[in-house]
Parts: structure tokens; C-alpha cells; sequence
């Protein structure tokens, strides 16, 4: 495969295969997401890439994420949100405490035990308070080695399906024990009314190629471009041994400060072209890995993703339980925090409460802003005093 057929093998394969899952439910269950790393790997351990592949891999991989973050961030109304989010907002808020707490106490279980185990510590906060953007921009400010990526990735995708199906079924039941009921009654009057980045479902990618669509994404991706091109700059200003994280930072800070504009706020499926980007990077990602490091078991990586997974959920569930917040809005924030809000209608669905569907798309997005400066700042900091 040439470099030209690499990089539009990269491009286009997501379109395939988010047809594929739009046609196909068994596909749509499974996820763009797993799909496009599997899709990666059979590349990668194929006889299809040639010497000098890897170089491309990387540069592409990193201009997706670049592109990915702003347009992530612009659909954001922080200031209606904070308004109205009440209960979701403190739930997120405990979400993200039992994720840092958790995630600190599991380092010491592999602290000297896997290499760069710093590492780890950064990319479960991210992908544990917002989802997979945040982990693929950590792996770039933290420069993650990508079978150890791979690999965490690997038991990650393990791990929270079994979550996932425990929230699908029995969560609401078991929960409703020590939490408070969802108060309907309450809820009626629509004091928890938050919009979401539009009324859209999250993961809708009909109507992009609309030409009224078309046109704002246009302006969007330009403007994510500029500001890809202007955290570079701010990049290359700081030491190089930090220089990474702040671009990813400046990144973050750039898109959150930019949806505070209506005019970019209000481009429809935005935030849809950049999770196009980010399963780019899943493809690019999966395509450098080496299938034999990833066969033999790492128990402590294991040991460590279980933790954080349910350690964190059972102290947010009990911080919830102290702060009287409803078992269906801890449920809806917690599938936010740790698996993104693409997974929100689903749990929204079983728990049969379109109401919490809204609080749990916002609080995941705002775990998308956040994640990002937890993380980052999290890895570093074990690094340094540990």
C-alpha cells in the first residue's frame, strides 16, 4: 500500500463502517468505535503496510486528534448547563473525585511493575471522566508508547462491557435499595431541563452532507484548523519536554473558549465530525500495534482497570447516597464518566427515563472538557512524587 492509499484507506474507512453499523444492529451494538480498532489491527499485522509506514501512522493519528478536540468542544453551552443542571452536575462532579481518588490509590498496585506505569494513571482519568477523545489526546500530550496504549485500550473495552451490561440490567434495582428513587413528580416542571449539543441524538451522523450542514462544518473545521495551527505555536514556546501537553491543553482550552461564541455553538454536528476524527485515530492507532505483545496477559494493567472501573463507581454511589442524588441520575452520570455519552441512550433507555437522557449526553461532554486537564495533570503529578 502506498503512502497516498494508506492515508485514504484511514479517511474513508469510517464512513464504511458507520454504514455498516447504521445497517447492521449486531454492528451498532458492538460500536464504531471497536470496530475501527479491529479494523487497525488486521491492517497493521498484515503484509499490506510497507517500510516507512509508521511515520505517516503517527503524523496522522496526531492531526486527527489536533482537528478532533476543538470540534468536540464548540457544541458546549457551559453557562445554560451550570444554570440548570442541579442534581447531574454535583453527580458528575462526585463522578470525577471517585475517579481521581480511585485512580491514585490503584497506581500503587503497579507502581514499578509496568514501565511508565505514570502512563496509565493519565490516560484511566481521561477515559474514565469523559471518554475516547480524551484517552487519544493524553496518549499524544503523555507520548504513550502504542502497544502500551493497545494494550490498556484492550482490557478497557473488556472491562467496561461488563459494566455496561450490569447497568443494562440489574444496576437500577440494585441501586434503588440505598439511592434515592428518581422523583418524577419533581422532574416534571423542568427544572432539570438541559440542552444537549443539539436535540440531535449524539451519535447521529445523518444530514452531515446536507449542503447547509456542509457549509457550517466547512467553517468549523477552519477554524478548528486555526486553532490546531495556534496551540502548535503555544507549543513550540515551552521546554520540549512539556511542549505535548500543552498543545493538548491548549487545544481543550481553545474549544471550550470558542463555545461560548453562539455563532460556532450553533453549528450542527460538530461534535459528530470530530468523533469522524477520533475513529481516524482508532484505525491509525490499532494499525500500529503488534498483535504478539498483546497475546501474553498483563495481569497488573488488568488488576489496575478493575479497580478504577468499580472502585470509583461504588465510592461515587456512596458520595451519591451522602448527597441524596437519585439512583437513575448516579447511573446516567456514571455511564458518562466511564464509558462517554454514546452509551447514554442505551442506559437511558433500560432505566426507562428519557428524562435523565439530556443530563447524561451534557455531563459526558463536559467530561470530554475536563478530562483532558485531570489527566495530564494527574500523570504528571504521580510522576513527580512517586
Amino acid at each position: 500500500m502506498s503512502q497516498f492509499q494508506l492515508t485514504f484507506f484511514f479517511v474513508i474507512s469510517p464512513t464504511v463502517v458507520l454504514l455498516l453499523c447504521r445497517k447492521f444492529q449486531p454492528l451498532n451494538k458492538l460500536g464504531a468505535v471497536i470496530i475501527c480498532y479491529g479494523i487497525g489491527i488486521a491492517l497493521g499485522n498484515s503484509d499490506l503496510l510497507v517500510d516507512g509506514s509508521f511515520s505517516l501512522q503517527e503524523k496522522i493519528a496526531e492531526i486527527s486528534v489536533a482537528l478532533a478536540m476543538p470540534l468536540l468542544l464548540f457544541s458546549l453551552d457551559i453557562k445554560k448547563w451550570v444554570t440548570h443542571a442541579g442534581p447531574a452536575l454535583i453527580s458528575m462532579g462526585l463522578a470525577t473525585f471517585s475517579v481521581v481518588v480511585v485512580t491514585t490509590l490503584a497506581f500503587f498496585s503497579i507502581q514499578g511493575r509496568v514501565p511508565n506505569d505514570w502512563h496509565l494513571v493519565g490516560m484511566a482519568v481521561g477515559v474514565y471522566t469523559g471518554g475516547t477523545p480524551n484517552v487519544a489526546a493524553i496518549k499524544s500530550a503523555l507520548q504513550v508508547d502504542t502497544t502500551t496504549f493497545l494494550v490498556f485500550h484492550t482490557y478497557d473495552t473488556l472491562i467496561s462491557a461488563l459494566y455496561i451490561v450490569f447497568f443494562l440490567t440489574v444496576a437500577q434495582k440494585v441501586f434503588n435499595r440505598f439511592l434515592p428513587k428518581y422523583n418524577w413528580a419533581k422532574k416534571a416542571d423542568g427544572a432539570d431541563g438541559i440542552a444537549p449539543v443539539h436535540s440531535e441524538e449524539i451519535d447521529s451522523y445523518a444530514g452531515m452532507l446536507e449542503k447547509k450542514t456542509m457549509f457550517g462544518l466547512a467553517k468549523a473545521m477552519l477554524l478548528s484548523l486555526a486553532i490546531g495551527v495556534l496551540a502548535v505555536g503555544i507549543g513550540e514556546m515551552v521546554p520540549e519536554a512539556v511542549a505535548a501537553s500543552v498543545i493538548v491543553i491548549s487545544l481543550t482550552s481553545l474549544g471550550i473558549g470558542f463555545s461560548f461564541v453562539p455563532a460556532v455553538r450553533d453549528i450542527k454536528k460538530t461534535f459528530q465530525l470530530g468523533m469522524y476524527y477520533i475513529l481516524i485515530f482508532c484505525i491509525v492507532v490499532g494499525s500500529m500495534a503488534n498483535v504478539r505483545k498483546l497475546m501474553a496477559p498483563n495481569y497488573p494493567v488488568l488488576f489496575f482497570i478493575v479497580t478504577v472501573i468499580f472502585g470509583s463507581v461504588l465510592l461515587h454511589a456512596l458520595l451519591c447516597r451522602l448527597a441524596k442524588i437519585d439512583t437513575d441520575t448516579f447511573l446516567i452520570t456514571s455511564t458518562a464518566a466511564i464509558c462517554s455519552p454514546p452509551f447514554v441512550p442505551a442506559v437511558a433507555g433500560a432505566l426507562k427515563n428519557k428524562e435523565v437522557l439530556l443530563s447524561g449526553i451534557t455531563t459526558g461532554i463536559i467530561g470530554y472538557a475536563v478530562g483532558n486537564y485531570l489527566g495530564i495533570s494527574l500523570a504528571h503529578a504521580v510522576n513527580r512524587l512517586f
